[in-house]
Parts: C-alpha cells; structure tokens; sequence
C-alpha cells in the first residue's frame, strides 16, 4: 500500500519550497535516472523508515498569479479524494486570510487527517503569531520554516503516524506469487472499455480480492493462459466528470494504481497522438521504476497507410527518448484488436524486469567491451572500470567499478545501458547505472 502526502493551499504560502524541502534528500536519487526532469510537482520521500508519495498541488495550476479561488477549491477537493495525509499550508506573515478560511471550512467537512501548517515561521518572535491560526478550527498548529527546515521534523513525525504501512526493502528483487499489472492514461482514451473487454470475457474467472478503502483492488484474471492481477483503483473505475485541471488529474488518479504495480500499461489515444499529460504519467512510471508498455488504443480511427504505424511509433520514442527501449503496441479495444498481445507483451516485460544475472556472466560479457571502448580519458588520467555487478535491489541496477568514477560522463553511462539492453532482453525496463570506486 503506497502513502499520498498531499500539500494545499493559496498561492504564494511556500507549498513548492516545502515540496523540495520533503523530497530534497531523495530527489537526487530519483533524479540520476538520465532525462527525467519533467513531472517536478511530483517526488518521493522517506522519515524513519516510512516512505511516501509527496504531490505539491499548486504545482500544476497555470498562470498562478490570477488563480481564482473556483480552482483552488478544486486542487482541494482532489487532494482529499486521493490523499492519506492533508498538509493545509498557511502564511505566518499575511496571517489568516478568507481564502484559508474557505480552504479550511472544506477540510473541516472529511474524515482524513488534516496538518495545519504555518510556515515562514524563520524567528523567535513569529513562533507566536501562529496562535492567530487556531481561527481556522483544524487543532494543533506545526510552525515550519520551509526555507530552513526549521520544524519539518516534528511535522514529519506527526505525518508518518497517519501511515500503515512502512517501506518496503529494496535490498531484494523477488518475485510476486503473481504479476501486478495496471492500465493509466488521460481520461477517455479507453482504459475503462479495455478492462472490461477483459474482464466481459468471463465473469466467472474473475474473483475480487479486497484491498483497503483506501488503496489498490486487485482483480484475479486467469484465462487464456494468462495469470495475473489487475491493479484497480478509483481512477480506472467508471468517474463522475471532472473539470480539474487535465494534467494534474490525469497524475494524482495515476499515482496510487502506478506504485501499486509491476507493469504499466500506458495507454494513449492514437486520434490525439502522445500528448505532455501522457509523457507525465509515462515519466512517473519511469521514476517509480516499472516496466512499461505503450498501448496505443483507438488505431481503427486513424487513416493510415502500411507505414503510418512506424511513423507513429518514431514519434512517441522521440518523446519519450532517452528511455526509448519500450513495447509500442497498437490496438482497438472496441474491436477487440491486439488486447491480448498487450497482455503477452505486458507478462514478458515483467519476465524482463526480474531476469537474474550473474556477476560472472556479466563481467565475460563487458570485459571485451571495456577493452575496445574504454572510458575517455581525462586530462591524460586513464579511466579504468575493473568490473560489473547487478545489484541485490528490487529494480534492475548496475554497478560498475572504476579507478576514477568521478570523470565517467553521463553518455558513456548511456553507452553502457545501451550495451546491456543489447545483450540482456530489458525491453520496457528502466534500469540503473552507477559508478563507484574501486
């Protein structure tokens, strides 16, 4: 089960600089996979063992000088159906205005745990102008000071006692009993009509197997020699129409079903091509670490020729570049065209995900490599890397030893992925490369 941390407010209290003030020691981390710096509102964190999903609501309002308070409200309303935890930010300096009182009437009315925090909160004297905020009827106050960290660790204390569940390790790559598989995408490019082709199938070979309120449904499906759960939330079943702002709805549903899988099947509507809000959920999965496979759905639609599908393909692996090593497959759901090849694709990516090599193998197969096409050199040093090893970790990732690890660049990391998915089938894989000293 995935924790949500989600943070609200009015514009201009300082909820993105609390956002990288949660995610700055792991952002890093997240970061090194190469190319992706898309999806900024979007990170990953971790206080005493608990780890988390922290999404910066604000960050995907546009034009956020002029933002009426209709779409603030919004940011709010989805922010309570998808989170564990409600950071409602305030401004110690500006004191309580009729916005947060509107913001705080709405968070008063649900069930979910809410954290009032005043932040700006940089003196002495300004810890005692947040008694101001006991106006707003949310119970205790956390004075922070996002800028400086001042505070974060006792709200952080308070954050993780509202989770269930702690990290899971990832000093081991095992297996699941069965495949996790899920279906994101932006709203109306067919996920629904996709899994109830599926599921219509047969009834009966379907058995639901509860989860929390809160968290994933995971669907048995066993037919057709298929063997798998299918990962399920909110956001994939039938929804009310929303008018939130596309981009950031099509993550917030996303995030929960992604963290909650093995596969990810990526789907995107081939009438309205590969859009920015696709590249974005694509750009989570990528971070999150899963195998992908793009579906691309509604191809009976398209007026096409016996070269539009490649020229389509070329496309999304442009945008999607560096991490361009991903099943694209296109399908019909309405005709029930190539829906189970996605599933076949989908089962072997996971087969990819958790192939294991040994370091023997490994290092016969990278010594001539290395030997040919050796790191440049720097500044007349010899850059040596004496041997490879696939780490114990539950993602795929690979350290190489070097005499001088600090001058290998990023592209002959890439060279380095590059000749590894030639070898070793990581098609749909996001892997690791890291260099280390010798």
């Amino acid at each position: 089960m995935s924790n949500i941390v989600a943070i609200v407010g009015r514009p201009n209290v300082g909820k993105s600089t609390l956002f990288n003030r949660l995610i700055g020691e792991r952002q890093a981390i997240v970061d090194a996979t190469s190319g992706v710096t898309r999806d900024r509102h979007y990170g990953r964190s971790e206080w005493i063992g608990y780890e988390f999903s922290v999404i910066d609501t604000g960050g995907y309002l546009m034009g956020s000088d002029d933002i009426f308070e209709e779409e603030i409200r919004k940011q709010v309303q989805l922010a309570i159906d998808e989170a564990d935890v409600i950071l409602f930010l305030v401004d110690v300096v500006e004191g309580a205005t009729p916005m947060d009182e509107d913001v705080a009437d709405m968070l008063r009315r649900q069930k979910k745990p809410v954290l009032l925090v005043a932040n700006k909160v940089d003196t002495h004297q300004k810890s005692h102008e947040v008694s101001e905020f006991y106006s707003l009827g949310l119970g205790e106050i956390y004075g922070i000071s996002s800028v400086n960290g001042l505070g974060t660790g006792e709200l952080l204390d308070e954050v993780v006692t509202h989770f269930e569940t702690k990290v899971e390790s990832e000093t081991t790559q095992e297996k699941d009993d069965l495949p996790k598989i899920c279906v994101v995408g932006r709203p109306n490019v067919g996920k629904s009509s996709f899994i109830n082709a599926l599921l219509g199938i047969d009834r009966n070979i379907v058995t639901d197997i509860a989860g929390t309120t809160r968290d994933s449904l995971y669907t048995r499906y066993n037919a057709f020699g298929f063997d798998f759960n299918l990962v399920d939330t909110a956001g994939l079943r039938k929804k009310s129409k929303v008018s939130e702002n596309i981009e950031f709805y099509s993550v917030m549903r996303s995030i929960r079903t992604i963290e909650s899988s093995d596969v990810v099947i990526l789907m995107i509507d081939a009438t309205a091509g590969f859009e920015a809000q696709d590249l974005n959920i694509f750009s989570l999965a990528q971070r999150n670490r899963k195998g992908i496979v793009i579906l691309v759905n509604k191809w009976d639609l398209v007026e096409k020729n016996n070269q539009t599908h490649l020229e389509v393909e070329k496309l999304i692996r442009e945008k999607i570049a560096p991490f361009s090593d991903v099943p694209v497959i296109f399908t019909s759901v309405t005709t029930k065209q190539r829906i189970f090849k996605a599933l076949e694709v989908a089962h072997e990516v996971y087969e990819n995900y958790f192939q294991d090599i040994t370091t023997s193998k490994l290092n016969d197969y990278f010594q001539p490599i290395l030997e040919h096409n050796p790191p440049p050199a720097h500044k007349g040093k010899l850059v040596k890397i004496k041997y490879v090893t696939k780490l114990p970790t539950r993602f795929p990732a690979f350290v190489f030893f070097a005499n001088l690890p600090q001058y290998i660049k990023d592209s002959y990391k890439r060279f380095l992925e590059n000749k590894l998915r030639e070898h070793y089938n990581y098609t749909g894989v996001p892997i690791e490369i890291f260099i280390r000293k010798k």
